[in-house]
């Protein structure tokens, strides 16, 4: 009996659909050492788990003359699969079809698979490789952008939105990563920007290549617009997976809580001996984090933006948690308008989906100067205690030692609505140092001594002894409890055991004005 010629022709059609821009171009994307938009999503999802959506799909009024063509897709494979068996929704633009670039179709593929994604509470994942607008279709490309950048927007905030940067993403592109909750990219060939090199010398006679003007290691350290780099395309696939598994499908679930044979009682003898003597001698705060948490399940972020800061996700006893932190060999652990902005997002990022907060203090106050000053070190401050104080997540936090000022009043104080508030008995809760502290509060007594120094070196060690411990905040109630270093793991996990059912109802309103 023949077969069906109805059934042959879909299954030509078929294949069709599978060649993308074709054998020739296939060839290309793999000779420059990346992957086609199909095996990328086979990398990132379980084995044999995609789904597509729209496959057949075309662009509308093909003209040869004006340099369109038609290809099954239209240059992004849509549809849905599973990570670590979590459902997630994913596109992947394909360079092979008209250089990923997007047009009308194109972007209600795209605009398709995001609204079954927030219909449906699942994740969604975006891996970027295009040329930007499909100019030959003018005003259709633009609104196909605005309607992606809409939904960015509209589902910010109630399922995770991850983008995987794999080659260029430039011009208005750019604007869709931006408002996702994550952006990795690929070391030395993937690179966002709003103008290209060549309009840049056009315009202002500046020269740049591609890479420093938008690479990976310019956005990780200098923009802190990427959060995440890897060195090929397989490791950024595998950072997504990673990532996505600290966070839930939605907004109303909780993390996922991963089976562990750690003892979450477990305490670590050095810990105690971390912090030195002298207020003025750094020490790691990356070395007390990974003695907290559970082993290797510290996944930091923006490593090497704004390094006075430490953001991430790590997990106690198996729970996921956000780690906030000061880096005291890194400026002290200053706070500057960098540090602000990073700490910020990442603590809205937490309450989204309800992550708990577990905040560590250490740092002697917000970064002194003009060059700050002019240029919104206040707004940009503002931020954080923003952040803090309307996050409704368990709130955690731990001063370890240095909590003056302002930052100790922003930096997840118990003022600002924190659950459980630890000191170790290295803290010191003040205003400032005592050294400051003495030439504001005793300058005339000092002066006038008979020998000034000795005066204040008495002045400031009364200042020190009286203020600059844990014990006056404790008696006042604004820290929960003094505790040794070495008991940090079993009391934050105490804590979040304690503190998985919060739920607080947030005042009526629209939304807040957060100072941008």
């Amino acid at each position: 009996m023949s077969e069906d010629p109805r059934i042959i022709e879909l299954r030509e059609k078929k294949a069709q659909t599978q060649m993308g821009g074709g054998g020739a171009r296939i060839e290309k994307q793999h000779a420059k050492g990346k992957y086609t938009a199909r095996e990328r999503i086979a990398v990132l999802l379980d084995e044999n788990s995609f789904h597509e959506l729209d496959p057949f799909i075309t662009q509308r009024n093909i003209s040869t003359e004006n340099g369109t063509e038609s290809n099954y897709g239209d240059g992004v494979i849509t549809g849905y699969g599973s990570i670590d068996g979590r459902t997630v929704y994913v596109y992947a633009q394909d360079f092979t079809v008209m250089g990923g670039a997007l047009g009308e179709m194109h972007g209600k593929k795209i605009c398709n698979v995001m609204d079954k994604a927030a219909e449906n509470g699942k994740p969604i994942i975006g891996i970027i490789d295009s040329g930007g607008a499909r100019i030959q279709e003018g005003v259709h490309s633009l609104g196909g952008y605005a309607e992606v950048f809409k939904r960015n927007a509209q589902y910010s905030g109630t399922i995770p939105q991850i983008s995987i940067i794999m080659g260029p993403c430039a011009g208005g592109a750019a604007y869709s990563p931006a408002v996702t909750d994550c952006i990795i990219m690929v070391e030395g060939s993937s690179y966002m920007f709003l103008t290209g090199p060549s309009v840049i010398k056009a315009v202002t006679g500046e020269e740049i290549d591609f890479e420093n003007l938008g690479g990976a290691k310019v956005h990780h350290s200098q923009s802190g617009l990427a959060h995440l780099t890897s060195p090929d395309e397989q490791s950024a696939l595998a950072t997504a997976r990673l990532y996505l598994s600290y966070l839930p499908d939605n907004y109303l679930e909780n993390a996922p809580i991963e089976i562990t044979e750690e003892r979450p009682d477990r305490m670590e003898e050095s810990l105690n001996q971390l912090i030195p003597l002298s207020g003025l001698e750094p020490y790691s705060m990356h070395v007390a984090i990974s003695y907290i948490v559970d082993q290797n399940s510290f996944l930091e972020i923006q490593s090497t933006f704004a390094p006075n800061a430490i953001i991430g996700f790590a997990r106690i006893g198996g729970y996921a948690v956000g780690i906030v932190s000061q880096e005291p060999c890194v400026m002290a652990g200053v706070v500057d308008i960098d540090a602000a902005d990073k700490i910020s997002r990442f603590v809205r990022l937490c309450d989204c989906f309800n992550i708990p907060l577990v905040t560590f203090i250490d740092s002697p106050g917000f970064l002194p100067g003009i060059d700050q000053e002019h240029r919104g070190i206040i707004r940009h401050g503002a931020k954080v205690l923003y952040a803090y104080a309307e996050a409704t997540v368990p709130k955690i936090s731990i001063v370890t030692r240095k909590a003056y000022g302002g930052a100790y009043v922003v930096l997840s104080s118990k003022y600002l609505g924190t659950d459980i508030c630890y000191a170790w008995p290295s803290a010191e809760i003040a205003v400032m140092g005592a050294e400051g502290a003495v030439n504001i509060l005793y300058g005339k007594q000092i002066n006038s001594a008979d020998d000034p120094v000795a005066e204040r070196e008495k002045l400031t060690e009364l200042y020190r002894s009286e203020f600059l411990n844990p014990y006056t905040a404790a008696k006042a109630g604004y820290i929960d409890d003094i505790i040794e270093p070495r008991e940090t793991r079993p009391a934050i996990y105490a804590a979040i055991t304690a503190l998985r059912d919060k739920a607080i109802r947030p005042m009526p309103r629209k939304h807040g004005n957060i100072p941008l």
